[in-house]
C-alpha cells in the first residue's frame, strides 16, 4: 500500500515565512521538502488550511515502484482510483487534468485517460478542476503522486471579483505582509494599490489602526473597492486616487498620520507600466514611502525590475535593506525586499 500524508505547496522563496505561519495557526510539525511542507501529523491539516500563504493543499501517495507505468498494476492503480475518488466526494468537479514531465507520452497518457475513466470524470487536460500530479518521490523511494484538494488553488481568493492585468498572487501578497510584521498598533498603508491584493489580504489577515490604499488610476481604485467590499472589508479600507509623483498628494496624505507598515507591487514593466517610465518612478517611491513614514516604519516592496530596484536601493538614503529574496510568481521570480526606515 502506497504511503500517505498531506503535503502543502508554497510559493518558492516564502517557505521562511509561510512555515511561521503554519506553525502559528497549530501546524507544528512540518517536514520541508521541495515545494512546500509534508505534515507530520494529518490532525493538522484543518489548521494548516487557515494559511493565507498556502497555494494549494494536496492528498499526497508515495508509490514504491520504480517508474510511473508500474501504478497502472492491480494494486496500485486501485489505490490510487480510491483515493482520487475519495477527494473528488468531497466536491464539485467537471473534469480530471493530469500533471507531469512527459504527460504527453504514451505511458503518461494512458494513465491519465484510465484513472479518469476510473474516477468516472472526464479527461480535461486544460481546465480540469480536479488536479492529479505525478512527480519522483523528493525522499527518493519511489513516485509521489499529489491530488490537489479543492478545485481551485488555495491562493485563488473567492473575493478577487475584479481581476486587472499583472494582478499579484495572493498568497505572495500573505507573505510579505507577514514579513512586514502584524500588529494591531499599525497604520498600513498600501502604495500603488491596483486591485487592492496587499491591502485586503493584511484587512483579512488581522486588524490594524488605520489601512490605507491609494492609485493613480481611477480604474483601479474602483476594482479595489469592488474586491474589499467582496472580502467583506471595505468598512475598514481607506482606498483613494493618488499620484505618489506628486508632492502635493503625498503632503497631504501624510497630514493624516504617517505609517508604520508600507507595502508596494511596483509596475514591472511588461503588463503593468514601462521599463522607461520605471526609472523615474522608482526613485520618487522610495522618496514617497519616506516622506509617509512613521521613524521605525518597515517598507516590504516586489518588483521583477531587478536592475532598476537595486541600483534605485542603493542611490536612496532612506531605507536600509532587512531581507530579500526571490519569489515564484506566474513563471517569473521577483525580488522581495523588507526594509526599515534609516536614521537621520
Amino acid at each position: 500500500m502506497p504511503a500517505s500524508r498531506y503535503f502543502l505547496e508554497v510559493p518558492a522563496g516564502t517557505e521562511v515565512v509561510a512555515r511561521a505561519e503554519l506553525q502559528r495557526l497549530g501546524a507544528k510539525r512540518l517536514a520541508e521538502f521541495p515545494g512546500g511542507f509534508r505534515l507530520v501529523q494529518d490532525a493538522d491539516l484543518a489548521k494548516a488550511l487557515r494559511a493565507r500563504t498556502l497555494a494549494a493543499a494536496y492528498l499526497s501517495m508515495t508509490f514504491p515502484v520504480p517508474r510511473p507505468k508500474a501504478l497502472l498494476g492491480d494494486a496500485s492503480f486501485r489505490a490510487l482510483v480510491a483515493a482520487v475518488k475519495g477527494v473528488a466526494a468531497r466536491g464539485e468537479y467537471g473534469g480530471l487534468r493530469f500533471s507531469a514531465a512527459g504527460a504527453d507520452s504514451p505511458t503518461m497518457t494512458r494513465l491519465a485517460s484510465s484513472l479518469a475513466a476510473a474516477v468516472g470524470l472526464p479527461w480535461r487536460q486544460d481546465d480540469g478542476e480536479l488536479l492529479v500530479r505525478l512527480r519522483p518521490d523528493p525522499a527518493g523511494a519511489g513516485w509521489e503522486v499529489l491530488v490537489r484538494l479543492t478545485p481551485r488553488p488555495s491562493s485563488t481568493r473567492a473575493w478577487r471579483v475584479c481581476n486587472r492585468p499583472g494582478g499579484l498572487n495572493a498568497a505572495v501578497a500573505a507573505a510579505m505582509n507577514e514579513l512586514a510584521g502584524v500588529d494591531a498598533r499599525d497604520a498600513y498603508l498600501n502604495l500603488m494599490c491596483g486591485s487592492g491584493t496587499l491591502l485586503i489580504e493584511r484587512a483579512l489577515r488581522a486588524p490594524a489602526r488605520k489601512l490605507v490604499g491609494f492609485d493613480v488610476d481611477p480604474d483601479a481604485v474602483r476594482c479595489a473597492e469592488t474586491n474589499a467590499s467582496a472580502a467583506g472589508v471595505a468598512k475598514r479600507c481607506e482606498l483613494g486616487v493618488g499620484d505618489l509623483t506628486d508632492p502635493r498628494f503625498v503632503e497631504w496624505l501624510g497630514t493624516a498620520g504617517r505609517f508604520d507598515v508600507l507595502t508596494a507591487d511596483a509596475p514591472w514593466g511588461d503588463a503593468v507600466g514601462a521599463h522607461a517610465a520605471n526609472r523615474a518612478l522608482y526613485p520618487k517611491l522610495f522618496a514617497a514611502a519616506a516622506a509617509l513614514a512613521a521613524p521605525d516604519a518597515r517598507f516590504c516592496l516586489l518588483s521583477h525590475e531587478l536592475r532598476l530596484l537595486r541600483s534605485v536601493v542603493l542611490d536612496q538614503p532612506w531605507w536600509r535593506v532587512e531581507h530579500e529574496s526571490r519569489v515564484a510568481h506566474g513563471g517569473h521570480h521577483p525580488l522581495v525586499l523588507l526594509m526599515s526606515r534609516a536614521q537621520e
